[in-house]
């Protein structure tokens, strides 16, 4: 009862699509008499009889459609079918799927998405040419956005008989473009029909006999001048930190009478003024009556503000292709995650609910974090294999030298060692700028004070040697900002140093594994409260690939500590098990 309240409640809001609509859900009255009833057009009136959940945006994009098949005669509008199938029919026969179990297969289009294509194609103008010029379409992760963005791609590039069409797979930088972009080319090499048809070259795709082309472009391309656009595929819109490719590729089109912008991405975390808030805000003006735009569609899977994110049932709402591409199982093994992890939490609603967030949480629960901090006498590590890490972020600030120890034996728990340095001169500045008790921290023997007023690398170097004399010191991973001569000194004596990258790449599977030792109670950090207090700080930078890594500019407080562990935690779990390597001494890069 409270969601039909509650919807009732938006529909009074809507001036055009609520009330006085006249649409009735359930009802074939809303549709006009003369209009033929389509197979994809069940999907639509399900959703407005409630037989299939979804939520309010999605209902009112629903209805705008049948709306305009009652209305939109009037403003010199008309939906031809015959266009919709065109496109629905050239995907399913000449499209095929190139990843997966069904890779090899011709796709078969899912109803919701057979009539968003019959939406977004079928609707024409008097004249002929096509209604919506820009499709924004939101929708949660692994519902089939890549695959569908790049069947419409390649109809508006080989299928539109548009003449020199100009088709543009659209991302921040060149290479993300052409990873999208690879799927269109995957689907012309598999489908005996495009092979025929279509050349590739250089991850572009052209036809023989004419000026048409299918390629990859980024923001970081040399130039944009000279574009003609017929169609902009954009995946991942919420992706594009500033609105620059997105106004080249709209005011490339101007002399294009069909062109077409299509932009299907999921939710991602706010940001104040980003062109993808921009469209989805334009699109929900337009769907709640607010504005009146006949050449912008499109429509937002998502959660209603009052669904609790935790109860399944509401989850086909974000995901439309749930229980084809999206597994329930799959998701409740996310939502379980989410439940424990704050940083699992935003990515669960943004990439899985498509929810948009604000992600200022801590990654770490510190009651899961104390667990760990029954303490322990370092020299009952003497002797036994561990990786080590520092992070040098300023001469001035605090530094982190961390050794990590692997299990041994029937022990199934990872130790973690700090040693933090800051300099004598500077602590008190430290303490008042980040709020903590350096000099208590001092007197406790947590932290080391460094002569002067800056870290002194000498007395870091002694104890990193005075460690791998304790201890079976393996390697010892660094960042080369600032830590470049350290890291040479260190090699001359005869200490193995590798160089780590501050990426995804090399950060994102040892921060995957600290948080699970975290979460399953595996790691032992003596309690350590200078090493706490950086957990407790640390925000995630995340990709749209469920890549994740500590980010330093979004963390509240330092975590150099938490970045040093993540950094051994990356030899530990894939150094080099050659001796051959530790013979060979030296700086290592990978």
């Amino acid at each position: 009862m409270r969601q039909e309240q509650s919807n009732q409640q938006g529909q009074d809001r809507q001036p055009r699509a609520g009330r006085d609509s006249g649409l009735h859900r359930g009802s074939a009255g809303l549709i006009p008499t003369a209009y033929q009833l389509q197979g994809w057009d069940q999907y639509g009136l399900d959703v407005l009889a409630g037989t299939i959940n979804a939520c309010r945006y999605t209902r009112l994009a629903v209805e705008r459609h049948f709306r305009d098949l009652r209305e939109a005669g009037e403003r010199g509008l008309v939906f031809n079918i015959a266009h919709a199938q065109h496109v629905i029919d050239f995907i399913q026969k000449h499209c095929r799927q190139s990843k997966g179990q069904w890779a090899g297969q011709t796709i078969a289009l899912q109803p919701w998405q057979q009539f968003w294509i019959a939406v977004t194609f079928g609707w024409r103008r008097v004249d002929g040419t096509r209604r919506f010029r820009t499709w924004y379409e939101e929708v949660a992760r692994k519902n089939g956005k890549s695959t569908k963005l790049s069947g419409i791609g390649l109809y508006l590039f080989a299928a539109d008989k548009e003449p020199g069409a100009e088709v543009y797979t659209a991302a921040t930088k060149l290479e993300q473009a052409k990873i999208t972009h690879a799927e269109s080319e995957m689907m012309v090499r598999q489908s005996p029909g495009l092979r025929q048809l279509i050349t590739s070259h250089n991850n572009k795709l052209f036809i023989a006999g004419t000026s048409n082309k299918y390629v990859p472009l980024g923001a970081d391309a040399k130039t944009a001048d000279g574009l003609n656009v017929h169609g902009a595929i954009v995946d991942e819109l919420h992706a594009h930190p500033s609105r620059e490719l997105w106004d080249v590729l709209d005011t490339a089109r101007g002399a294009r009478r069909n062109s077409l912008m299509c932009a299907i991405t999921t939710a991602g975390f706010n940001q104040e003024g980003s062109i993808c808030l921009e469209q989805r805000k334009y699109l929900i003006d337009i769907l709640e009556g607010t504005t009146d735009d006949d050449s912008f569609g499109g429509v937002i899977y998502t959660l209603d503000a009052e669904d609790d994110w935790r109860d399944e049932q509401h989850w086909g709402k974000a995901n439309p292709n749930l229980g084809v591409s999206v597994f329930i199982e799959e998701l409740r093994d996310a939502a379980r995650k989410a439940a424990q992890v704050p940083a699992a939490l935003f990515n669960f609603l943004t990439k899985r609910l498509n929810v948009w967030t604000q992600q200022v949480e801590a990654w770490l629960n510190l009651d899961d974090w104390d667990k760990g901090s029954a303490v322990f006498d370092e020299t009952t590590l003497h002797g036994r294999a561990c990786f080590g890490a520092l992070d040098l972020a300023s001469t001035t600030d605090l530094t982190a030298w961390v050794l990590v120890f692997p299990p041994v034996g029937n022990d199934p728990n990872w130790y973690v060692l700090p040693r933090f340095f800051v300099p004598e001169e500077n602590m008190q500045r430290r303490e008042i700028k980040d709020r903590v008790p350096y000099a208590a921290w001092h007197r406790q023997g947590y932290i080391i004070a460094t002569p002067g007023n800056v870290v002194d690398q000498e007395l870091i170097r002694q104890q990193v040697l005075q460690d791998a004399r304790d201890f079976d010191l393996q390697e010892v991973a660094y960042d080369e900002w600032n830590a470049a001569k350290l890291a040479t000194e260190l090699a001359a004596d005869d200490v193995v140093m590798v160089k780590i990258p501050q990426n995804f790449q090399m950060l994102t599977a040892p921060t995957k594994h600290l948080e699970g030792l975290v979460l399953s109670g595996r790691i032992r950090h003596g309690g350590h409260p200078v090493l706490r207090w950086n957990a407790g700080n640390v925000v995630l930078l995340t990709d749209t690939n469920d890549n994740y890594r500590p980010n330093k500019k979004k963390s509240r407080d330092r975590i150099d500590g938490i970045v040093a562990t993540v950094m051994a935690l990356n030899r530990a779990l894939f150094g080099e098990d050659d001796s051959s390597v530790y013979e060979q001494r030296g700086i290592r890069v990978i």
